[in-house]
């Protein structure tokens, strides 16, 4: 018994290993991708790396890719014990689904991407907001959640608003479509903020559901 345990629990470990991998493979797809054009146009590429985390979809992977890596490592910290709470844990699955839902209800039908670029897309935008959902089904906590726990889960998409709103009107530059102030107007991209916020509370109030309802078993 005891080995069978022990079996599984490298399953597990190698499963883990290889989402954060895919997790961080995917981050670094898509980084060489954006710093190579840079190079190209002879942009900027610090300015590159702050483009790279202006956008929630980077942001969100990264903080999934970190809670899966910390997941599979031993070694204690304190950033390590938050970042594995069920809490935290469940507000950053709530985040990554966002991620997921909004790339393939509002994103995906405006562009083609090809090659490692269509590879980077995939990983980040399918295949993590994927695999982090079964990993928070199968490998975190379940039944310690309250229904209030949802609003500091919150604060996260609502600071990354209003960074956007600021850079964009430093730089004119938006990174998603759909908060383009210069082409929408600021009330529509509002509305839109709006939409997108209440979807995120959707789903946190749903995941809180799940883990109550699991948890009650």
């Amino acid at each position: 018994m005891h080995g069978t345990a022990a079996s599984s629990g490298g399953w597990r470990r190698s499963l883990l290993l290889g989402a954060a991998s895919l997790g961080w493979g995917g981050l670094a797809i898509q980084l060489y991708l954006l710093l190579i054009f840079r190079w190209q146009v002879e942009a900027s590429l610090i300015g590159g790396l702050v483009t790279f985390f202006s956008f929630f979809t980077v942001l969100t992977n990264t903080l999934a890719a970190t809670v899966l890596t910390c997941a599979v490592t031993s070694r204690d910290s304190a950033g390590r014990r938050w970042l594995l709470k069920p809490a935290v844990q469940t507000g950053v699955t709530a985040s990554i689904v966002v991620v997921g839902l909004a790339y393939n209800l509002l994103l995906r039908h405006l562009w083609h991407p090809q090659g490692f670029q269509w590879l980077a897309d995939e990983l980040l935008h399918d295949a993590m907001p994927l695999l982090f959902v079964v990993y928070w089904w199968c490998c975190v906590k379940k039944g310690t959640l309250r229904l209030w726990d949802g609003l500091p889960w919150a604060i996260y998409p609502v600071v990354y608003f209003a960074y956007v709103l600021l850079r964009g009107h430093l730089i004119g530059v938006y990174p998603y479509p759909f908060f383009d102030v210069d082409k929408l107007g600021y009330p529509q991209v509002f509305i839109n903020a709006g939409q997108i916020l209440l979807g995120f509370m959707l789903v946190s109030g749903l995941l809180i559901a799940l883990d109550r309802w699991r948890g009650g078993r």
